[in-house]
């Protein structure tokens, strides 16, 4: 019966990584893989989470099994900074441990669907696996427009894709720091799309991957609290992967927002069957290692401190490729203007293709960078290498 399996594409990413790591140029620039780096182009474990881990090492008495809820002080631990004060709405919100982010979003698409959602509405480009994950469901993937051609949000094209939306619908949205645009809504955008999600039976699913990345930690959750505050229902997939550098040990957790809790209670319910026959359980060691930053409040200063330094280079980094002005035909000002670490570059595969073999900078093929992967002292050569290829 396997030999009815056809061979599948190896991902394009992962083939990107080996492509860079064979190339012997000592000046190559990776900005394909979506990690972290710093101006020394490391991707560094946090102070905070080596303290906890330490604590983990001499405190931690058991490895025994969790439950497929996972580590619920961890998932409390982080309500705050994702909902604010009264995280709880009087018991209206609650939630459960998933491996990575990607759990999260996977496990909130399966409830949509176990609640009867047969399509979901979602502005292109995005993070290639929701696609991959709403084809896997059977779910409908209802396309929308992003952005505008002048590097904006697109608020009307949302607007249009929710007027025609109704019972059985979901609209997947990005809390912050847009993959793979780095192009989020406004504040006062967000106002608008919480009233318009309050007036239609849509369900809200919120990927809010890269909390604390954009402009701080109350800020990026800025489109999830106002969405929460006008709908009745929603749910919210949470990444620690990045915020807390925490990338192999898939660290996320899903958070439903109910009408009551006793429907809090039905929809975890099926959360946790889900998650059982998915994974069973989560991996406990990385998010026991969140709970323990968020416990002690030296340590969680110490990582809001390296978060804070994250954040600041990765605005430094924008705001130079900003100064650049032009790289040949390419307008880099944009560039000054998004959040996050990603930005999409309109170049053609021909293009990408010459900036790999000419110039050994590598990106996806659909023109995303990790604007975290360059550097100070590598950006005069990546500016030079776009004005090449695009002049």
């Amino acid at each position: 019966m396997l030999e009815r399996l056809n061979q599948q594409p190896p991902d394009a990413l992962l083939a990107l990584i080996k492509l860079h790591d064979a190339d012997p140029r000592a000046d190559k620039i990776d900005l394909g893989v979506g990690v972290y780096r710093t101006g020394q182009g490391e991707t560094p474990v946090f102070g905070a989470i080596k303290a906890a881990e330490q604590r983990l090492v001499n405190e931690q008495a058991s490895k025994s099994y969790l439950g497929p809820e996972g580590d619920m002080g961890f998932v409390h631990a982080l309500m705050p900074y994702v909902f604010g004060e009264n995280p709880t709405r009087g018991g209206r919100i609650d939630g459960m441990q998933t491996p990575g982010g990607t759990g999260a979003v996977r496990l909130a698409l399966a409830l949509a669907k176990r609640a009867g959602v047969t399509r979901v509405l979602m502005g292109t480009p995005s993070w290639p696996n929701h696609a991959q994950i709403l084809s896997d469901l059977g779910l409908e993937l209802v396309a929308f427009t992003h952005a505008t051609a002048d590097g904006l949000a697109d608020l009307d094209a949302l607007k249009a894709a929710l007027e025609s939306a109704g019972e059985g619908d979901a609209v997947m949205l990005h809390g912050c720091c847009h993959n793979p645009t780095g192009i989020d809504y406004t504040p006062a955008q967000w106002d608008e799309i919480a009233r318009l999600l309050a007036q239609k039976p849509v369900l809200p699913i919120i990927d809010l991957a890269y909390q604390g990345l954009g402009d701080g930690m109350d800020e990026d959750a800025y489109g999830t609290r106002a969405v929460i505050a006008a709908v009745p229902e929603a749910l919210v997939g949470y990444s620690c992967d990045k915020n807390f550098g925490l990338y192999r040990d898939r660290v996320g957790a899903l958070y439903v927002y109910a009408q009551d809790g006793e429907q809090l209670g039905r929809v975890l319910s099926n959360g946790h069957a889900l998650a059982r026959a998915a994974w069973s359980m989560p991996p406990d060691h990385g998010a026991a290692a969140v709970r323990m930053v968020l416990e002690d409040q030296e340590t969680t200063a110490q990582w809001l401190d390296e978060l804070t330094q994250m954040r600041t280079r990765i605005g430094q980094v924008r705001a130079a490729l900003g100064e650049a002005g032009k790289a040949g035909s390419l307008d880099l000002l944009p560039l000054a203007r998004g959040r996050g670490m990603f930005a999409t570059l309109p170049l053609s595969k021909e293009q990408i293709e010459r900036l790999r073999s000419d110039h050994g900078i590598y990106m996806a093929g659909s023109g995303r960078i990790n604007i975290a992967g360059l550097t100070m002292g590598s950006l005069p050569k990546f500016v030079a290498a776009l004005a090449d290829v695009t002049a």
